[in-house]
């Protein structure tokens, strides 16, 4: 249960429950909240070329990645459905320790309300090699960053969705997944 200090800290989701940022609880976990909001939520601090939303990225590392590891890459960003995402530079700057602090909490009851072990290397290595690809088809070209550069992309072109559409490719992955 929150804490009296904490018993504010909470979002109201997309069905209408309370979601405690702060203090997360299991319960609290709900797969249509997490579809929904990562359809609406973008890559790239939406910098994209057209709107490409976190839930077609997760889709397709769930695709990518070694497919015992398919579930895990569907729900690797799930904790920003409650958090939003940050731009990796913001994220990892040394004033954003409490927001990665929180960020864990809430991606490790996820993973514990779906039976999910800490993050497999397929699924890091699928999700680089959707960030490069997702560079190359989506964004305009700028300045490199100089890291990934020994990450392959993937062969395929990636066309963006709607939000109505990545929400329910999102969902029917998990189904799938969770059959």
């Amino acid at each position: 249960m929150p804490t009296p200090e904490n018993d504010n800290a909470w979002i109201q989701t997309f069905s209408g429950r309370k979601f405690y940022i702060l203090e997360p609880r299991v319960e609290d976990v709900h797969i249509e909240d997490i579809a929904h909001a990562l359809s609406l939520l973008t890559r790239f601090t939406g910098h994209t070329r057209e709107f490409y939303s976190v839930a077609q990225h997760s889709v397709l590392v769930s695709r990518v990645c070694d497919p015992a590891d398919a579930l895990g890459g569907l729900l690797h960003d799930a904790s920003e459905a409650y958090l939003a995402d940050l731009n990796s530079p913001l994220k990892h700057s040394p004033e954003m320790s409490r927001y990665r602090t929180a960020e864990r909490r809430v991606q490790e009851v996820i993973r514990e309300r779906f039976g999910l072990p800490k993050e497999p290397g397929s699924v890091k290595l699928a999700d680089k090699r959707l960030l490069v690809t997702e560079k190359r088809d989506l964004m305009t070209a700028g300045p490199e960053r100089g890291y990934f550069t020994d990450i392959e992309p993937l062969s395929i072109k990636i066309t963006p969705l709607p939000p109505q559409v990545a929400e329910k490719i999102f969902l029917e992955r998990f189904q799938e997944l969770s059959a």
